[in-house]
């Protein structure tokens, strides 16, 4: 997908920014490997195989894989950025950038056992691979080994580091449960599931933990209220345009690039935003109620088909406007990031690193 934006701040990359972030992000997986690996390694052996399967350092069983690791290390730069924001060096994220790695690897353990998805970036999820009582020993250990590793950092901040990842756990926890019961609430009707309702389970489910994952660094390296509420708002208002753009591409997704089947989401009917936006015309609610409602996943002919309806009642185009606005408020708030001739030349170059990073972002998933 492909779109473009006439915010003040733009989101199509360019490629002296492309090359910015792919640095960024290099940067920080490489400052970071190192303690995330030692953190793995303390874990009994077969827990650390398969959190060490799940960060594509191996492959089931324990031997070497030849792939790429892992995703982008998108959290990991955030808490490093986060940290150099606060006016400090990027090793003072390291801490914050491990926690919020090994909680959000947690959580996708955890959520591909309860959305039933059995592959992830292109190979079986872990407990397709291990079983479902071994996934979620590991997503357990790796929540565990989260919070010990922020407790252990150095520094007289980490009280309110633990605290600020508490609540962003809490928050991830209750936007997964909105999202589940979801599930059984009507397409239509006063019980039916509302936007506001879904941009608090998005906030909640995605954006909690990219918002720690800003300010965590920051809360370490002591910086004012002004600047890790700042940080943790852009991240939330990430994770809004984030689970929208995933909602696309759930639907409308390349396999390649998702590493998921096509039409994924509206084969388990999830209520994602395109769809609860397509139901707002009343064109299309009977023939897209008809087609969503059942409890059998759907055949290839009725998810086809009931995208070509999502997209006739302008659910894809809603989705998109939608994202575009959180990216525009990611913007807003990183504008309130200290600036000006007072301002440390560190922080100014994070915020401008953090500008470029997203907009490289959004370029590759939109």
């Amino acid at each position: 997908m492909t779109v473009t934006t006439s915010a003040p701040h733009p989101t199509v990359s360019t490629t002296a920014d492309t090359e910015r972030a792919v640095q960024l992000l290099d940067r920080s997986r490489a400052l970071v490997r190192p303690a995330l690996t030692e953190a793995v390694g303390r874990l009994h052996p077969w827990v650390a195989e398969m959190a060490a399967y799940s960060f594509g350092w191996c492959e089931a069983g324990g031997a070497p894989t030849a792939a790429a690791a892992g995703g982008k290390g998108l959290r990991q730069a955030l808490a490093v950025l986060g940290a150099e924001a606060a006016g400090a060096p990027a090793r003072a994220g390291v801490s914050a950038a491990v926690a919020v790695e090994l909680v959000h690897t947690f959580s996708l353990l955890h959520d591909d056992i309860m959305d039933g998805d059995a592959t992830r970036r292109g190979r079986p999820t872990v407990w397709k691979a291990y079983g479902t009582g071994p996934a979620v020993l590991a997503g357990d250990a790796l929540f565990a080994l989260a919070v010990e590793t922020l407790a252990s950092a150095p520094g007289s901040h980490v009280p309110a580091a633990v605290r600020h990842l508490a609540t962003a756990l809490n928050d991830l926890v209750s936007g997964q449960a909105d999202d589940l019961l979801f599930e059984s609430r009507p397409w239509t009707g006063p019980e039916a599931v509302g936007p506001d309702e879904y941009r608090a389970m998005a906030e909640h489910k995605t954006g909690a933990l990219l918002g720690c994952a800003a300010a965590l660094g920051a809360v370490l390296a002591g910086a004012p209220a002004t600047t890790v509420t700042a940080l943790d708002r852009a991240g939330r208002h990430l994770g809004l345009a984030f689970q929208v753009i995933d909602d696309l591409l759930g639907i409308w997704g390349d396999p390649a690039v998702t590493g998921k089947p096509v039409h994924a989401d509206l084969r388990r009917r999830k209520k994602t935003f395109p769809v609860l936006a397509a139901l707002d015309c009343p064109a299309a609610v009977r023939p897209l109620t008809r087609l969503l409602e059942g409890t059998e996943d759907l055949d290839d002919a009725t998810a086809r088909r009931a995208a070509a309806l999502i997209e006739e009642a302008g659910g894809r185009s809603a989705a998109l406007a939608e994202a575009h606005r959180h990216i525009a408020h990611v913007h807003a708030c990183l504008d309130g990031l200290p600036s000006g001739p007072h301002a440390l030349p560190t922080a100014l170059r994070a915020a401008d690193d953090l500008r470029a990073l997203l907009a490289f972002l959004v370029r590759r998933e939109m």
